[in-house]
């Protein structure tokens, strides 16, 4: 009984071996197209990520996310995620990739394979429309306290540049400290705040200043991942073919986007 029991154990740790040997060899593209989802990490981010009236994902990002994830035959989930811990996300498989207006920082790109950048973007000072011409530089703010997202290249900015800020869950939350009064400034990016602030939108009386940088967005994925080549792949195919283009007009993204080659 005892040669029985132990021959039984050294079948079942071989298995177990063997299937943890296959799991580690299977590739992410393997992996998503075997559970048949694409799983993306965003936050509330209009003009990329944000809900319509049904409750539903939409946005440049979005829209694009779900267009790859039919090119890979698979199906897209959104999951909304605290931007602070994306790779946690990430490396976890809480999630398959980061896709939601990031910046291609070198900490990003140190933690994550990432796509090549696909859209122009810049860190821009919002701050209440009857004070805006007394901020128009980055130097006539350095007296506010300002609301950042946290783990945002808008915190980073504002960190390097020795300035008082208070990290919030999100860009939106941001805005809210601003028009509420608990802040004097937000830093957030230049897009959202195109369609975020100033007539016609919820936030009439902020509006937009002094940009504190450039940058450019990419999509991030898993270290090693084969899905940015494939992401790539698909990018280039939807920007010769003109996809790319009408989705970025229909958002108000195009004076952004980046040739893809």
């Amino acid at each position: 009984m005892k040669k029985l029991i132990a021959m039984l154990t050294a079948v079942t740790l071989m298995l177990t071996m063997v299937c943890c040997a296959f799991a580690a060899d299977q590739t992410d593209s393997e992996y998503v197209k075997e559970k048949g989802t694409l799983v993306v990490g965003i936050t509330d981010f209009e003009p990329m990520d944000y809900k319509d009236e049904d409750g539903n994902w939409i946005g440049f990002d979005a829209d694009m996310a779900a267009n790859f994830a039919a090119w890979l035959g698979v199906d897209v989930e959104f999951v909304e995620i605290e931007w602070d811990n994306k790779v946690l996300e990430l490396d976890s498989k809480s999630i398959d990739c980061v896709w939601n207006g990031m910046t291609l920082t070198d900490e990003v790109m140190a933690a994550m394979t990432c796509s090549n950048a696909y859209c122009n973007n810049a860190q821009v000072v919002i701050v209440p429309t009857d004070v805006a011409d007394k901020y128009q530089t980055a130097e006539d703010c350095a007296e506010l306290v300002f609301a950042v997202e946290a783990g945002s290249a808008g915190e980073a900015e504002v960190t390097a540049l020795g300035y008082e800020c208070t990290p919030v869950q999100s860009q939106a939350s941001a805005l809210m400290e601003v028009a509420a009064g608990t802040c004097d400034a937000a830093v957030i990016d230049s897009l959202m705040a195109a369609a975020m602030v100033g007539e016609g939108t919820s936030y009439e009386n902020l509006t937009y200043t002094a940009p504190l940088n450039s940058e450019e967005y990419g999509v991030g994925f898993r270290t090693g991942s084969d899905l940015a080549r494939l992401l790539n792949e698909f990018f280039k195919a939807s920007y010769e073919g003109g996809a790319m283009q009408i989705c970025a007009e229909t958002y108000g993204v195009q004076a952004a986007l980046i040739e893809q080659e």
